[in-house]
């Protein structure tokens, strides 16, 4: 059999064609869901309004997805008889319910507009861009044409993140393993300029410290006082919390990176971002140029809002967020 320059090209185009619908763009529902962005925003916006912990909320729920097998909305999926989902991993059990609501809306109102259009991935990485930008952040692009994905199982979860307790070099290992440097890694943990943490994240820095001191001497005493009043309660109420920025706790800015010298860094993890001498370079940047953290948390963002997405085939568009298709897990 022979062919000519014509069937050539056109296998060509058809061995390649998976490859141009699996791209992502930032136009991707502008035919067939015109209104997606629009409709995100104003629920997303709608829900913080209510709930001010949204953004943070949002905002964290995306990278607890994308660090685990991808962008894929596998956070979203709950669990039932059959499978624990990663939403119920151990790491994952903090995540506030105002991240997850804040999709749930959004997605609710999609399917109203264009059903089975609009991926549950595709949602929360819009949504959180969108509450970055109201809390005061910057913009960054997000492409869109993610696909949800097709299972997801707590165990995945399992050494994925970075704990406050982890030494530097582990946290740093953890990112880098992910595509990151470090210089991205401080960018991106400036996510904690709006937020909270639970007491009993960092009860070990303020309660029986070590022998010679009841507090971390990396505190500022008067703050370490006050954490200690705020969560003198913590083992009976666990939900107590403390905001992970003391000064501008609503508002995305540098505040969290002046904090730290300053010794006003909540979570261990945080102050050994100040004291370590890969790290502190950063820190110091951001601190005394809020632009330049912008920009670089606005890259490091749109890199992970892109970790390993999954198009084509690769998954599915859920009709609801927290539940598949198909029981195909």
């Amino acid at each position: 059999m022979t062919y000519n320059n014509h069937s050539i090209l056109f296998f060509l185009f058809l061995s390649l064609l998976p490859l141009f619908q699996s791209q992502l763009t930032a136009n991707y529902y502008q035919k067939t869901c015109p209104k997606f962005s629009e409709i995100v925003n104003r629920t997303v916006i709608g829900k913080q309004l209510s709930a001010p912990t949204t953004a943070a909320a949002t905002l964290r729920l995306l990278f607890h997805d994308c660090m685990v097998g991808g962008c894929d909305a596998s956070i979203l999926v709950t669990s039932n008889s059959f499978n624990k989902a990663e939403r119920d991993a151990e790491i994952n059990l903090p995540l506030s319910g105002d991240g997850f609501d804040a999709v749930s809306r959004a997605k609710a109102i999609l399917e109203m507009e264009c059903p089975g259009v609009a991926s549950c991935a595709d949602i929360l990485a819009i949504a959180a861009r969108h509450l970055v930008v109201a809390a005061g952040g910057p913009a960054f692009e997000v492409l869109l044409g993610r696909k949800d994905s097709l299972e997801s199982k707590a165990e995945s979860s399992e050494k994925q993140f970075p704990l406050p307790t982890m030494p530097m070099s582990q946290v740093i290992s953890i990112f880098t393993s992910k595509g990151f440097s470090v210089q991205e890694m401080v960018a991106l943990a400036g996510a904690h300029t709006i937020g909270f943490s639970h007491c009993n994240q960092f009860s070990n820095r303020i309660f029986h410290f070590s022998k010679s001191s009841e507090v971390d001497p990396a505190y500022n005493p008067g703050y370490a006082e006050g954490l200690r009043k705020l969560c003198a309660n913590y083992q009976k109420d666990p939900s107590m919390s403390a905001f992970n920025d003391v000064m501008t706790p609503m508002k995305f800015d540098n505040m969290y990176f002046k904090n730290l010298r300053r010794g006003l860094g909540l979570l261990a993890s945080d102050s050994a971002m100040f004291a370590d001498p890969r790290t502190r370079p950063f820190v110091d940047t951001y601190a005394d140029d809020e632009g330049k953290f912008f920009q670089d948390f606005a890259r490091a963002m749109e890199k992970l809002s892109v970790l390993e997405v999954k198009t084509g085939t690769q998954g599915e568009v859920r009709s609801r967020c927290d539940t598949f298709n198909k029981l195909n897990i």
